[in-house]
């Protein structure tokens, strides 16, 4: 018996030093997703399975007990965990000239931590995930971003998911910020509705060549997740085929919709030159950085857009580009239609492709083929230009012509860490026929785990 108690307390202590949770370095969740990119999460134990040998057995089973608080892919008892979470820290310089200076204010250069998020996903049953991430450095402090959960035969149709996440529309807003080859979307993300509160169907089709998505929702929904209103809804679409695939060599197609009637029966459309904050803006929020166009709060009936995509890879080449148009239904005075639009190139100096997400119909970051360190160690290095352009003067509404000129490079330390510098030319025409200059240098240190 002493021998028995002996080993029980061995087994014991063996479990306590065992860790609870296995966190995995891994940005989505296990199911494949439209919305959002895939993951595996290690399983916690099921305290209903028995795989222990019970005290009394005449045969006592120390390898039982160790299984019993063992934490593996062996054991695939919900609920599930994984933490992840990440920081990008920027510092802004700006120059101006003084007509841009006086028509948009004076740029102060700004060092901050652009984003700073924590996420919890996991499973709670093995055909329901969920997703809860929120950011400590966006206006709220701390404020939602994606909180979900995600049914996977729920429907006959594809998965449905409930809660806040980034809705089907854009390619370059649906691709993950950890995986951006510039510091900040381009221009026409300024057009797109983005995180909102509501249900959606999702799925892909022909060996993950084909993704579609649809949702509804309230809207507009603020940093802490809140809608309220007697009305307010919207709706988004995007769908997307991967035509071609072959090694490193791919093209993606793509195209979405999103039709909206704010609660508030406001819509302002604005963004500064893709550094600091630039989505529609539907709240009263402050930014550290101003607005080069901007057509001022509009009394609006509803706000729709469209867009179509166009990327893809050979080798070390990457190239992406979308074409967006919006149509804002103002209460008095008729529509006013807005253009925007993007193209960018990058040339990865050391030979890496940026992968394919099949799941997501998006493209990610590449990963060095060996880390910063050691003898012959550089990580991967890599050559960027964009162009990108938005025009918000229609109508009776005068928001003014940006067009951004973006040269970066990026250096991936290693598969968790990177260091990027932007370059930004703005080319500003606000108010119409008034013509201005300014210069961004960013630098930016990402983490992420």
């Amino acid at each position: 018996m002493s021998l028995r108690i002996a080993a029980l307390l061995a087994a014991l202590a063996s479990c306590l030093a065992s860790p609870a949770v296995a966190v995995e370095p891994t940005d989505a969740l296990s199911a494949p997703s439209a919305f959002a990119e895939s993951n595996s999460v290690t399983p916690l134990p099921d305290p209903a399975v028995e795989t222990a040998t019970p005290l009394l057995d005449t045969e006592f089973s120390l390898a039982g007990w160790r299984d019993a608080c063992r934490v593996g892919p062996a054991n695939k008892a919900a609920p599930t965990v994984a933490v992840n979470g990440f920081f990008q820290a920027d510092s802004l310089w700006f120059s101006q000239d003084p007509v841009n200076k006086a028509v948009v204010g004076d740029a102060q250069d700004v060092t901050d931590f652009r984003r700073a998020r924590l996420s919890a996903k996991g499973k709670v049953a093995d055909n329901v995930d969920y997703m809860m991430e929120y950011d400590f450095a966006f206006p709220g402090r701390p404020s939602f971003m994606d909180v979900y959960v995600d049914f996977a035969d729920l429907t006959r149709f594809g998965r449905l998911r409930l809660g806040q996440w980034r809705q089907p529309f854009g390619m370059d807003a649906l691709t993950s910020v950890k995986e951006m080859m510039f510091l900040e979307r381009a221009l026409p993300f300024a057009l797109v509705p983005f995180r909102q509160v509501g249900v959606g169907l999702y799925n892909t089709a022909a060996d993950e060549s084909i993704t579609w998505a649809i949702s509804g929702y309230r809207f507009p929904t603020d940093v802490y997740g809140d809608a309220a209103g007697d009305s307010g809804y919207g709706m988004a679409t995007r769908e997307t085929m991967l035509v071609f695939a072959e090694d490193t060599t791919t093209l993606h197609v793509g195209a979405g919709y999103t039709y909206n009637r704010p609660s508030t029966d406001v819509v302002r459309l604005r963004t500064p030159p893709e550094v600091g904050f630039n989505q529609l803006d539907f709240r009263s929020t402050d930014f550290p950085v101003p607005f080069f166009v901007d057509t001022g709060p509009l009394a609006v009936d509803s706000y729709q857009a469209a867009n179509v995509e166009l990327a893809g890879t050979v080798g070390p080449w990457f190239a992406q580009s979308e074409f967006y148009v919006a149509q804002v239904d103002q209460a008095a005075g008729g529509a006013a239609t807005f253009h925007s639009g993007y193209a960018q190139l990058a040339y990865a100096l050391t030979g890496e492709s940026h992968p394919y997400n099949r799941a997501a119909g998006v493209y990610s970051r590449i990963t060095p083929h060996t880390n910063y360190g050691g003898d012959s160690g550089l990580g991967a290095w890599e050559l960027a230009g964009r162009w990108s352009y938005i025009d918000l003067t229609d109508n009776g509404v005068d928001g003014g012509v940006l067009d951004d000129l973006t040269l970066g490079l990026n250096w991936y330390f290693n598969a968790h860490m990177k260091f990027q510098f932007n370059y930004i030319h703005a080319f500003l025409d606000r108010p119409a026929g008034v013509n201005s200059d300014a210069d961004v240098y960013a630098v930016r240190a990402q983490v992420d785990f």
